[in-house]
């Protein structure tokens, strides 16, 4: 197994991995509030994200204050991207901001970024599901963030539909939701979770040749 930093290493876990799988290992570990809450949703349900979170704290405003740019910190952080990183974007669940769109989408992926998710709105949403990059939302609005909220800190602990995140924690989302996985705890949670596929595999192919679900329960403990 290669690890963080390896070239192919995301790329393998994607392949490998899914948010079930992770969600129980971080169970196992005594942290059980690290799935986004399930209104979280992907665009595209055939796309997997894997990435290090970058993260962004929104705050819902009133107005324009005249002179500022409002899109000052938002624009930051996206320019900075790097390749294999997630934009996430806690809104504190607001029902007013739609801060992701299809222009913040194109500049993410051609800076190599891995996917956005966010517990507002989204949207834009034919042009991002054209080119294919995952993008997690807490909803679909034509809303611009605009006079509505704007980015008031970047790269510092968030929350985002109920998961503490920091910049650097490793983000895993498929159509089963979105599981964050914190930093201190990525190697043993990615070891752990491999086992638990293996063991998985075995469990299904003994299923599928006629065994008792309680019989290989018994000898593998999976379920």
């Amino acid at each position: 197994m290669k690890h963080r930093g390896d070239e192919g290493f995301l790329e393998e876990l994607r392949k490998r991995l899914y948010s079930a799988v992770l969600s129980d290992v971080l169970d196992e570990l005594g942290r059980r509030s690290q799935a986004m809450a399930a209104k979280i949703r992907p665009l595209d349900e055939s796309l997997v994200l894997v990435g290090y979170a970058r993260t962004g704290l929104f705050h819902e405003v009133s107005q324009v204050v005249p002179g500022e740019n409002p899109y000052e910190l938002e624009i930051k952080i996206v320019d900075d991207l790097q390749p294999g990183e997630v934009m996430v974007f806690g809104c504190s669940g607001s029902e007013r901001i739609a801060p992701w769109g299809e222009l913040l989408t194109t500049a993410a992926r051609a800076r190599g970024a891995s996917g956005a998710v966010t517990d507002g709105f989204v949207r834009d949403v034919r042009g991002i599901r054209d080119m294919k990059f995952p993008v997690f939302h807490g909803g679909i609005a034509p809303l611009d963030s605009k006079g509505r909220g704007k980015v008031v800190a970047i790269d510092v602990p968030i929350d985002c539909a109920g998961v503490r995140i920091e910049s650097g924690d490793l983000v895993f989302g498929d159509v089963d939701g979105v599981v964050v996985v914190p930093q201190s705890l990525e190697e043993a949670v990615i070891s752990r979770a491999l086992e638990k596929v293996s063991s998985e595999n075995v469990t299904r192919d003994e299923l599928r040749a006629g065994a008792s679900l309680k019989d290989v329960f018994d000898r593998h403990g999976v379920l």
